[in-house]
């Protein structure tokens, strides 16, 4: 019974656990919807239809009007990335931890901005964009 009792035990405590890794993957968006440089390259073209990038971009982030009073869309995205790291090392004695921690803390970002430009027709007649990461 004692076997059986801490098999169970071992096996909660466990699924309870996940690594850094997984738990990454768990929290970032889904990779086949994020908008990046690439995804811009192979499915926007000339004359493609506002509603066919819509489809593949999804909703711009500012809409408004050149100087031909023709649409133009503007895709404006930032990512913040934060990278966590920490150790620690000790024995634990009757009167605490002995020895030390020690971690690290790195933050980088990205950008990316996207401006489409529309015809009469509403058909894309020129795009183009931009990326940085620092």
């Amino acid at each position: 019974m004692f076997k059986i009792f801490s098999t169970m035990l071992c096996i909660m405590f466990l699924a309870g656990c996940s690594t850094a890794d997984s738990h990454l993957r768990s929290v970032k968006s889904d990779s086949a919807d994020r908008v990046t440089v690439g995804k811009v390259q192979r499915e926007i073209s000339i004359g493609m239809p506002s509603s066919k990038v819509v489809e593949a971009l999804g909703s711009p982030n500012i809409v408004t009007t050149d100087e031909n009073r023709q649409e133009v869309w503007v895709y404006d995205k930032v990512a913040t990335d934060v990278t966590y790291s920490n150790s620690g090392g000790g024995v634990w004695l009757l009167i605490g931890e002995v020895g030390g921690s020690s971690g690290a803390a790195s933050t980088s970002q990205r950008t990316l901005t996207i401006v489409i430009k529309f015809d009469k027709e509403n058909k894309v007649r020129d795009f183009s964009y931009h990326s940085s990461s620092f």
